[in-house]
Order: structure tokens, then C-alpha cells, then sequence
């Protein structure tokens, strides 16, 4: 390959694994060699920092406990997103949070949906198994499907069924009994202190094993009788080769191409099944360890292979973008302003519409979800102020871009070295054509003509999927 084919490459990789890459840090990730970028990516160093949190909670203390302020949370880890070294660490929270869908439409109490989110950080590239059991005893998703409800004498199913449907095996793959004996294992599963909201406000929470409140009795789950408690019943959980199907498919879904949406998945095949069974292989020969799938992707030729095979979710958009143009590398008046925007495309960060989490693919783009989208990141790009659009006409200059030709070649390589169609080059050389080619001695026109040019390239449809 060319080196700008390398650079294309490499910027894929950035868009799927993380949120997107400088041109330096891509060079320096080409000069590399891309299979060391992945194991960079999947086994960062310990001593990379996962976003610049101090410093936001200096400048905005109430971050640290956001409370009923769910823009807070947003643009808390917002911050993250943009800020952190350790990318795909963050990506993979991201996917969880899709997958674990956990919304503070009721569990109200942002500072739990953060310790969510640090949870599935530290966890949601290790073993499968293990992230189960810390889903299973985290507090927000224990009082967002009623396990704190669910007691020895009065079994409350629906944070069992949902384990089975949505977190691990999908439907069709067991029984009513099995959700029922799944209930009963997780019994005495409940979290601390069960204050009242009024008049204490909200609290801290923890969670708590009440043994005389688990139903030690004999229980029969897929096929396997014993006296099961939660862990048990997740260790045959993992087993299974629908869930190693399932969450596979998952993440072929979130890193390399939309598929169809979750509920077709009993009756639609996959969309590349050998590229599925590739997948599931690794998963279940490493003993269900995320990394070792995560690895398989990246190295894989029908991910290389997969440029703009799916939509960009609003979050990747939003994210993607700021850190593009080089905005909230440090604390800014105008982030939390940024907290609901990605909620006007069509995705309120902590706040899943449902406990099946987002619609995904094209269920991302209407009308208006689209205009938002398109707008939010020409608003951006054509700023010429910003950070990151001021180094991207200086390099302009320093290169000696004149012509429209040379004009829209840079702007493609610095919106992330996009490969578009023939039919959208020759609209937007007509454009730059109309005015000509660059003229370096007035440099505030010249930078607002790329600015122009960059927030053309934002509407492509190559830079909208990822």
C-alpha cells in the first residue's frame, strides 16, 4: 500500500476503535506498523491517562456528584471521550452501555450512572464472565430491573429475563423456567441504604447480599440442577454457544458493519457469517476474554475492509468532531451546552430509551436527526478559531495548497483521509471551482474558504458512517 493508503487505514482503525486521530498521531501509528497500533489499543500502557477528569472536576466541582443534572453526567464523560489516551478503553464503555442499557429516566441519580460507566471502563475489555457478575452487582442496574425487588418469598423476574434476552443469550434460546430459575438465583442480590429520595436527597448507593434473603433451594437452569446462586448461573450462562453468538454479534455490529435491528436476530441471518464464526472462535477459545475477540477484529481483512459499512452513532459524530477541531482539551464555558447534544440526534447519552438500549444503522438517520447532525459538525469545522481547524489551514498553507483540486485532496486527508464518490468530488470541485484557487496573501479568507470546505466534506455521507 501507498502511505496514504496506510494513513486511510489507520484513520478507519481511529474512527472504530476510538474517536478519531490526529494526522500526527497517525503517522506516528503508520510508522508503527498496524498490527502494533492494535495491541497499542487493545493493551494500552499503564501509565496512559483515561482523560483528564482532575482537571474537570477543578473547574467544575459538580461533576464529582452530578445528582439529577443528566447534562453533567453527559459532558463529564464527554471529557473522557475526547481527552483520554487509552481510546478504545472508552469505545468499549460505550458499547456496554448499548448493550447494558441502563437509563436515569428512572434510576435518577446520575452519580450511579457514572460508577456505571467507571465499571464497565475497568471491566469491558477483560473477561466476559467477570464484567456479568459487576453488571450483576451494580447498583444502578440492580434498582433499573427491580433486583432489589426480588426477594426469597416474592421473586421479581425481570432483571433475570432481561439477563437472558438482552445481556447474554437472546430470546428464543431458553425457557420460562429458565427465567424463572435465573430469578431465584439472584435472590438476596439488593443494594444500600434504601433511603427514601424525599426528604434526604439522593444517596450513595451499594450493593448488599442478604443471605437469609437468597432462595438456597435446589434449582434447574438449562439442562444443570444445583443450588445455584447468581454466580453459578452466570458461570452456565457463558457456556452456551448462543451467548458467545449473541455478543459477537454485538460487536460486529458496533465495530465493523450494521446489521439488522436486535429483535430480527432469531429470524435474520448475520450479516458475514464466516466473519461471525471467526469471531466466536476466538471468543470461546480464549475463555470468553474481550480482548482476544477485539484483537481478531482489528486484525482481521473483513474489517480493513469494512470503510463506511456503518452508520456513525451521534455520540461517535459529537465526539468524533470536537476532538477533530480540538475543542474541550481542557475545560470550557461552553461544555455544558454540549451535554444534549448528541440527544437531538437521536441518542441521550445515559438514558437509553429502553432497556434493549438504541435503535442502531439507519434507525440513526431522519430528517431531523440528520440536519442535527450535519449542522453540528459544519458549525465546528468551519470555525476557524478553533484549535484544530487553525493547524489544519496552516498545514494547508505550509503545503502549498492552491488549486480546488488540491483543496478538496487536503480537506478529505484532514477530515480523516475519506475515500468519497466520484459523483460527490465533482460536486464539491463545481463548488471550490466557483471561487477560484486559493489566494494565501488574505489568510482569513483563504481559512474561511477551507473552513467552507471542511463543513461540505462533514454533510458526505462517507464522513457520517464511520
Amino acid at each position: 500500500m501507498s502511505h496514504k493508503e496506510d494513513l486511510a487505514l489507520m484513520a478507519h482503525l481511529s474512527r472504530r476503535a476510538g474517536f478519531g486521530a490526529s494526522k500526527e498521531e497517525l503517522e506516528r501509528w503508520v510508522a508503527q506498523g498496524y498490527e502494533a497500533t492494535v495491541e497499542e489499543l487493545v493493551d494500552p500502557p499503564e501509565d496512559r491517562p483515561a482523560g483528564k477528569s482532575a482537571l474537570l472536576l477543578r473547574y467544575e466541582p459538580g461533576v464529582l456528584l452530578p445528582g439529577g443534572q443528566p447534562f453533567v453526567g453527559v459532558f463529564t464523560w464527554l471529557f473522557n471521550m475526547i481527552t483520554t489516551q487509552r481510546p478504545l478503553e472508552e469505545k468499549m464503555a460505550l458499547f456496554w452501555h448499548q448493550v447494558f442499557a441502563t437509563g436515569n429516566s428512572k434510576v435518577d441519580n446520575c452519580d450511579q450512572m457514572l460508577e456505571q460507566i467507571i465499571m464497565l471502563r475497568g471491566h469491558g475489555m477483560g473477561n466476559y464472565r467477570d464484567l456479568l457478575v459487576e453488571v450483576a452487582k451494580n447498583p444502578a442496574m440492580i434498582y433499573w430491573l427491580d433486583n432489589n425487588e426480588n426477594h426469597r418469598d416474592a421473586v421479581n423476574e425481570n432483571w433475570g429475563r432481561e439477563l437472558l434476552e438482552l445481556f447474554s443469550m437472546g430470546v428464543s434460546n431458553y425457557t420460562e423456567v429458565d427465567v424463572r430459575e435465573v430469578s431465584r438465583a439472584f435472590t438476596g442480590w439488593t443494594i444500600q441504604p434504601k433511603l427514601p429520595r424525599r426528604p434526604y436527597g439522593r444517596f450513595p448507593w451499594r450493593f448488599e447480599y442478604i443471605p437469609e434473603d437468597h432462595d438456597a433451594a435446589e434449582k434447574t437452569f438449562m439442562g444443570q440442577t444445583g443450588c445455584f446462586d447468581g454466580e453459578d448461573v452466570i458461570d452456565i450462562i457463558v457456556q452456551q454457544p448462543a451467548t458467545s453468538r449473541f455478543i459477537c454479534r454485538h460487536l460486529y455490529n458496533f465495530f465493523v458493519a450494521d446489521e439488522v435491528q436486535v429483535p430480527a436476530w432469531t429470524i435474520e441471518p448475520a450479516r458475514d457469517e464466516a466473519a461471525l464464526e471467526i469471531m466466536i472462535n476466538s471468543f470461546e477459545e480464549s475463555g470468553y476474554e474481550v480482548k482476544a475477540v477485539l484483537r481478531t477484529i482489528f486484525n482481521s481483512d473483513f474489517f480493513k475492509n469494512a470503510r463506511y459499512a456503518r452508520i456513525k452513532s451521534p455520540l461517535e459524530v459529537v465526539a468524533g468532531t470536537l476532538k477533530l477541531v480540538g475543542a474541550l482539551q481542557s475545560p470550557e464555558p461552553t461544555m455544558r451546552s454540549l451535554g444534549p447534544e448528541s440527544s437531538y440526534m437521536g441518542q441521550s447519552l445515559l438514558d437509553p430509551p429502553s432497556v434493549e438500549g438504541w435503535q442502531t444503522g439507519p434507525e440513526w438517520i431522519n430528517s431531523g436527526s440528520l440536519l442535527a447532525r450535519v449542522n453540528f459538525v459544519a458549525d465546528r469545522v468551519a470555525d476557524t478559531s478553533l484549535p484544530g481547524i487553525k493547524g489544519i489551514i496552516n498545514r494547508f498553507k505550509e503545503e502549498g495548497v492552491l488549486t480546488p483540486d488540491q483543496l478538496i485532496d487536503a480537506s478529505l486527508d484532514a477530515m480523516g483521509f475519506l475515500e468519497i464518490s466520484k459523483e460527490t468530488h465533482d460536486q464539491l470541485l463545481e463548488h471550490a471551482w466557483s471561487d477560484g484557487s486559493l489566494d494565501w496573501s488574505d489568510e482569513a479568507a483563504a481559512g474561511t474558504r477551507v473552513g467552507e470546505m471542511l463543513a461540505l466534506i462533514g454533510a458526505t455521507t462517507e464522513y457520517q458512517f464511520g
